[in-house]
């Protein structure tokens, strides 16, 4: 065990790093999978109960077992499964914010404004309401919804946003 009582990540074998990964992400706060934050509660159960997590793996199991899960870029795969009768969702980060350790330009919102305007199947893009994504995705269909995030709930504050939500058809 590592000084923190805990075993490193890389002594453990794959079961038991995706249990661990499940574990840390059923209790992490907006899906980061790097520099995760955790809440807890003083007027709800926990998240998790260990006693169970046998039966919510066999859920998990049983949602995805018809899933296909792609190691691609996100390009190649939207081109890759294209077809009159695909639905693509894309949720690409929004335009300004840090922390998921991922780099996505802005060539990568033109490049997905191409697609949607190109593609067979249909595309709907949630994004930032800010003026580059507007531009970005000129000419597509545009609507704009007002978001609250409540953050951690229990009566916190809210903070609001708008967010833009773009499709590719009428």
């Amino acid at each position: 065990m590592g000084m923190d009582g805990h075993h490193p990540p890389e002594t453990l074998t794959d079961i038991q790093r995706a249990a661990r990964f499940f574990y840390l992400q059923k209790l992490g706060f907006g899906g980061k999978v790097d520099g995760r934050t955790f809440g807890t509660a003083t007027t709800s159960a926990p998240r998790i109960n260990l006693l169970r997590i046998e039966e919510d793996l066999s859920q998990a199991h049983l949602r995805l077992s018809r899933t296909v899960i792609e190691h691609l870029p996100w390009e190649e795969c939207i081109r890759r499964y294209d077809r009159p009768h695909t639905l693509f969702y894309c949720d690409p980060p929004y335009w300004g914010t840090e922390g998921y350790g991922v780099k996505f330009g802005l060539e990568n919102y033109d490049l997905l404004a191409d697609l949607a305007k190109t593609i067979k199947g249909k595309m709907l893009i949630s994004v930032n309401d800010i003026p580059e994504m507007r531009a970005a995705f000129k000419g597509l269909n545009i609507t704009h919804v007002d978001i609250n995030y409540t953050v951690g709930g229990g009566g916190r504050p809210t903070t609001k946003s708008r967010e833009l939500i773009i499709r590719n058809w009428g």
